[in-house]
C-alpha cells in the first residue's frame, strides 16, 4: 500500500514539481492493484502538467462548470495518468488515490466519465475521442463559447479510420477551438506502432487536412509550454496539433531501460523503489 504521500503544493508550484508530483500519484495508484498503464503515466505527466497547470481554464470545485475549457482523454487505459493530474489539480481528493481500482472507487482502471469528476469521455474502444471532440468543439462554436476543447490521444489510434474522418470534419468546420494531443510513445498493444500501421509522416498528413501542426519533445516542460500557447493563439480559423513525442517510463531509469512494452509489468517490490528513484531524481 502506498507510504507517506508527498507534500501538498502550493499555488507558486513550478511545472516541474507538478509534473514530478503527478508521477508519484500515479506509482502510489499502481502500487494499491499492483498494475497500471504506468510507462504511459510517466511519459505523458509533463504534458498534463502543461494542461493543467498552464493552458487550461477550469474550476475545481465546480468541475462542471459550463465555463471551462474541457480535456478529453481519449486513450481510456491512461486513466491512472489522469487521476493522478486530477489529484494535483484538486478536483479529486488525494485521500481518494488509494481506492483506485477497488470496489465502488470513483477510480477505475479504464475511464468513465460517469464515475469520475473532471473525466469528460469514456474513453473505451479507441479511436473515437477526436470525433467526440469534434462534436463538443462544434456546439461550443454554436453557443458562442470561448472555451477550448483539448483532446489527447495516441498513435496507436491514428489506425483507426473514425481519427481521419474526424481530423478532416475539424477543418471543414473551421474549429479553431479544438487543439489536438498527440502521444507519440511508439508503443501499441499489438507492438511498436509504426510496425502496426506506419503513420509517418505524422505532421504533413494533418497540415494536408488543414490543421495547424507542431511538433515537439513531449518531456520538454519549455517547449510544451511555447507550443501550447501557439496553439491556443494561431490566428488561422483551423483546428491545431501538438505531436508530442514522449519517453515510456519517463522519470524512472531503470523502467526506461526495459524494453518497451505496452503493459510495463512492475514487480511488487518495484513500486517501491520507484518512488524512491523518482523522489531522488527531484531532488538532484
Amino acid at each position: 500500500m502506498p507510504g507517506q504521500q508527498a507534500p501538498r503544493a502550493g499555488t507558486n508550484v513550478s511545472l516541474a514539481d507538478r509534473a514530478y508530483r503527478i508521477r508519484r500519484h500515479a506509482l502510489l495508484m499502481g502500487e494499491v492493484q499492483g498494475q497500471g498503464y504506468i510507462a504511459q503515466a510517466l511519459g505523458i505527466s509533463d504534458v498534463l502538467a502543461v494542461s493543467y497547470f498552464h493552458a487550461l481554464t477550469y474550476r475545481p470545485e465546480d468541475p462542471e462548470w459550463e465555463g471551462r475549457d474541457r480535456f478529453l482523454l481519449s486513450i481510456g487505459h491512461y486513466a491512472i495518468a489522469l487521476y493522478a493530474a486530477l489529484i494535483e489539480a484538486g478536483i479529486i481528493p488525494e485521500d481518494e488515490l488509494t481506492s483506485y481500482g477497488g470496489d465502488d472507487s470513483r477510480l477505475p482502471m479504464s475511464a468513465m466519465a460517469t464515475y469520475t469528476p473532471g473525466m469528460e469521455i469514456t474513453g473505451g474502444s479507441l479511436g473515437h475521442g477526436l470525433g467526440i471532440a469534434v462534436g463538443m468543439a462544434l456546439g461550443l462554436k454554436r453557443k458562442s463559447s470561448k472555451s477550448f476543447i483539448y483532446n489527447l490521444f495516441s498513435d496507436g489510434e491514428l489506425d483507426e479510420g473514425s481519427t481521419w474522418e474526424a481530423a478532416m470534419s475539424a477543418s471543414a468546420f473551421g474549429l479553431d477551438n479544438l487543439i489536438g494531443l498527440v502521444d507519440v510513445n511508439g508503443m501499441q498493444a499489438d507492438g511498436p506502432s509504426r510496425g502496426v500501421l506506419n503513420f509517418e509522416p505524422l505532421a504533413p498528413k494533418f497540415e494536408a487536412f488543414g490543421w495547424f501542426v507542431q511538433r515537439v519533445d513531449g518531456n520538454d516542460l519549455e517547449a510544451l509550454v511555447t507550443a501550447f500557447d501557439a496553439a491556443r493563439n494561431h490566428p488561422g480559423r483551423c483546428p491545431r496539433l501538438v505531436i508530442c513525442d514522449t519517453q515510456m517510463a519517463k522519470g524512472v531509469p531503470f523502467l526506461e531501460a526495459r524494453e518497451r512494452n505496452h503493459f510495463l509489468r512492475v514487480e511488487p517490490a518495484e513500486w517501491r523503489e520507484a518512488l524512491k528513484v523518482l523522489d531522488e531524481g527531484r531532488m538532484q
